[in-house]
């Protein structure tokens, strides 16, 4: 064997090693650790939502396009291979949200408020920030548990951890016991 298809074969078994690696440890954070994966909705063409939208009524909101839903299912497919098949799934109440939630395909999804943009109305970002540390506080008390996927907005998530993402973005956040942010990496 030549010294590059040696090398070219070690390097492919390291990446393979890593990638399982990763698998259990992301798996095992959010089982086990004091960890949470915020999610910014798949692909939503457009730009905030249409004046007078209504939270019970999609077709008065910016929604998933074509690319939106694809980008759902190949993240969950993904999460999937992490290992991550039976989680809570936590959606801010816009269809956006719901929708690419619903398409993870990775658990049973329920509607948190506090995820709920205040992109229009940025004087309530500190009051629902604290709303989501003290949610996030009491789901990693519980043990065992399931893992926790949030699906919220960008403005929650910058808010949450100073990260901004782009759209079927994803981060891993740290928390202490209280739900207060402590660290992230932007994951995908």
């Amino acid at each position: 064997m030549s010294t590059h298809n040696w090398l070219k074969r070690i390097f492919s078994i390291l990446l393979l090693a890593s990638a399982t690696m990763t698998q259990a440890a992301l798996v095992d954070d959010l089982s086990e650790g004091p960890y949470v994966l915020m999610m910014r909705h798949a692909d939503a063409p457009g730009y905030s939502d249409p004046s007078g939208f209504d939270l019970n009524n999609c077709k008065t909101q910016r929604n998933l396009g074509e690319v939106g839903i694809a980008q759902a299912k190949q993240i969950g497919v993904w999460l999937s291979e992490q290992r991550i098949s039976d989680a809570q799934i936590h959606s801010s109440p816009w269809c956006r949200c719901k929708d690419t939630a619903q398409l993870l395909n990775i658990g049973m999804v329920q509607i948190e408020m506090s995820l709920g943009s205040f992109f229009e109305n940025p004087k309530d970002g500190n009051a629902q920030t604290l709303s989501l540390q003290n949610k996030i506080s009491k789901l990693i008390q519980v043990r065992p548990r399931k893992p926790i996927v949030m699906v919220t907005h960008q403005v929650n998530i910058q808010a949450f951890t100073g990260q901004s993402i782009g759209s079927g973005g994803i981060v891993l956040v740290r928390v202490n016991k209280d739900g207060k942010y402590l660290s992230h990496q932007q994951i995908r």
